[in-house]
């Protein structure tokens, strides 16, 4: 305990360390963030690649007032083990918090809930505390900043001098995204406010030019001069920023916009600038890309690259630097920042197209319209022989007593209304017999995407001889399952707050209820991996889409009769089974799900599963009531 606050550990991975910079990036990036809070909450271990790794190595780039541990894997906590780094636990080893984004804004988070004083470090995580929120599965922004320019970065100070000719492609994405027009939540006012000052200035920079013209300057005075004369115009983002920084209100002018300026279309307002990576303010996206970003430019210096391709890139890498606490945060880090010349003084002629990104780089945005129904598409599936096919209950009556167990046992147990509690009991019947039947002594089950954890802790309190394991990306979900295990005593369940993709223990059933579009196939992903059993129950087919990993159709058969326009069509219709909603309209609704999750189950069997999709009993417990279940040949 520090002051009444629980002591967490944090792990972090350590490859090697390379003048100022740690290895890997994440490694660094978490501990810049420490610095920048002046956080000293968490008991830091380093869990080296290797045994032979010199710990004195390490003290030359360890921050200057943080101590740090070693540790090796092996000796790391259980759960621990199972997850990749960085990762933090609580001190009972049952609470588990691992990758990028999720430590690191737990680290923020429990920053300000010790000192609330720290108003700007909370600010990190931007509006609505959202920054890097949505998992890099899903999320393309949030996969570039935790994933994608990391690696890139590393590859590149890995790879050989002749190997490094082109600048990344994640690099060359940033750049471009900088070049992006801001969108905030409140941007239409201070879009008028800019078009307003635009108006102000145009009026002063006849008479200006006039005056420079009769003092005879020459073209490198000139430009000078033009440089001060853009820096005491400062932009209205730049105030808007900073001004937050400081924690004060921008300075209210004392006169009301004029008719025109109010009067001015939306689409007609001028456009707001980056100043910082997701906008006009600082944030957690900053803190990570920094020392990324700092790491390619000292590349850049060593081997006499230009710059030219990247002026945005380099201006923000020269604003981040004026932010309040991250010189000083560098500083206890040994992180010695460049400085390069202002690119505002090149000519615009040397600066080169950086909007040139390879098209796999580069984000979809195909505007498929889905019209028509999805008619046109079963009759042509039918055509090729292929019909949904549900296979029989193997325990239609199966339920658990649930009169006689714990009332934390029971979904109801939340803000639940009554008849909501029992059709959750319903479903939860149906997956807890299905995981009864294929489990055995000493298995290790995971209840993925498990929200509140209604399925996972009531197989924690029915299979004792099991390890259960939580696994969800929402805190405060995750926080109310773990308050209802502590509450039945439970001693055979982990709780894992962290993307799917950050754990990596073995285990042999695999579960999730409802789990939403593209997350199914995440899991049964996982489960393949692992060569466990599964036993999903799908939802939200309309949000299953292409992504980095996942291209649809899903099987081979599929693929010869789809396009991926045609199986969108039954993905969107598959979600048409409200019970509001007319009688045929659902019976088409759940024959488009049959035929979407028939597409999952025989990419499955592909992979050498037997996979049967049928219905949970009584269908009535949800709209959404198909079930897969797979067992590994």
């Amino acid at each position: 305990m520090k002051g009444g606050v629980t002591e967490e550990h944090l792990y972090l991975a350590y490859s090697h360390q390379f003048e100022d910079c740690i290895f890997p990036l994440h490694t660094s990036i978490s501990l810049f963030l420490l610095s920048y809070c002046d956080c000293k909450l968490f008991k830091v271990f380093l869990v080296p690649a290797s045994d032979s790794t010199d710990d004195q190595l390490f003290g030359k780039a360890q921050p200057d007032d943080l101590e740090v541990h070693l540790i090796s894997r092996c000796q790391l906590p259980l759960v621990v083990q199972s997850c990749c780094l960085p990762a933090i636990v609580e001190e009972n080893g049952k609470f588990c918090r691992a990758g990028l984004s999720v430590v690191l804004r737990h680290i923020i988070q429990k920053t300000y809930e010790v000192d609330p004083s720290k108003k700007l470090v909370l600010e990190l995580l931007g509006f609505k505390k959202t920054c890097l929120k949505a998992c890099a599965e899903v999320s393309q922004w949030t996969r570039l900043c935790e994933i994608s320019i990391p690696q890139a970065v590393e590859s590149l100070l890995n790879a050989s001098p002749d190997q490094c000719q082109a600048i990344p492609p994640e690099v060359l994405l940033l750049e471009k995204k900088l070049g992006e027009p801001v969108r905030v939540h409140n941007d239409d006012k201070i879009r008028r406010q800019k078009l307003q000052q635009q108006k102000a200035g145009d009026k002063t920079a006849a008479p200006a030019l006039a005056k420079r013209a009769t003092k005879n300057l020459s073209p490198e005075e000139g430009t000078i001069v033009e440089i001060k004369d853009q820096e005491e115009r400062a932009s209205l983002e730049l105030k808007v920023a900073f001004s937050k920084l400081v924690v004060q209100e921008i300075p209210a002018t004392t006169n009301r916009e004029s008719s025109h300026i109010r009067k001015t279309k939306t689409s007609d307002l001028p456009p707001l600038e980056h100043v910082f990576v997701e906008g006009l303010y600082f944030t957690l996206a900053d803190v990570v890309l920094l020392p990324c970003i700092h790491q390619f430019l000292v590349f850049i210096k060593k081997h006499n690259k230009k710059l030219l391709d990247l002026p945005l890139i380099s201006s923000w890498y020269h604003r981040v630097q004026e932010v309040p606490g991250v010189k000083s945060a560098a500083a206890k880090c040994n992180m010695l920042f460049l400085q390069f010349p202002d690119l505002r003084s090149f000519p615009d002629e040397q600066l080169r197209d950086f909007h040139t990104i390879p098209d796999d780089l580069e984000e979809e945005h195909e505007d498929y319209q889905f019209i028509g129904g999805p008619r046109p598409t079963m009759t042509k599936l039918m055509e090729s022989g292929i019909e949904a096919k549900f296979s029989p209950h193997p325990c239609p009556r199966w339920t658990l007593d649930w009169n006689s167990l714990p009332a934390a046992v029971s979904p109801g147990e939340g803000k639940m209304s009554s008849d909501r509690a029992l059709r959750k009991q319903q479903q939860l019947n149906n997956l807890v017999s299905m995981v009864t039947k294929l489990s055995k002594p000493g298995d290790v089950v995971v209840d993925f995407c498990s929200g509140g954890g209604h399925v996972g802790i009531v197989l924690a309190h029915m299979l004792p001889s099991c390890q259960v394991v939580l696994i969800e990306n929402k805190e405060l979900s995750l926080i109310r399952a773990k308050d209802r295990s502590d509450e039945l005593g439970l001693q055979n369940i982990w709780f894992v707050q962290a993307n799917l993709d950050y754990f990596k223990g073995t285990f042999n059933i695999g579960v999730a209820l409802h789990a939403c579009g593209v997350a199914t196939d995440m899991v049964i992903e996982h489960c393949i991996k692992a060569h466990a059993a599964f036993v999903i129950c799908p939802c939200c087919y309309g949000f299953i889409q292409n992504t980095v990993k996942f291209t649809f159709p899903r099987s081979h058969r599929f693929k010869e009769v789809l396009s991926y326009k045609e199986h969108m069509i039954l993905c969107r219709f598959a979600d048409q089974t409200a019970v509001q909603l007319p009688p045929e309209r659902r019976l088409i609704g759940k024959h488009c799900m049959g035929l979407v999750d028939l597409d999952r189950a025989w990419a499955a069997e592909g992979c050498n599963y037997s996979v049967q999709v049928m219905s949970m009993e009584p269908e009535s417990c949800s709209p959404k009531n198909n079930m897969v279940v797979g067992v590994p040949i």
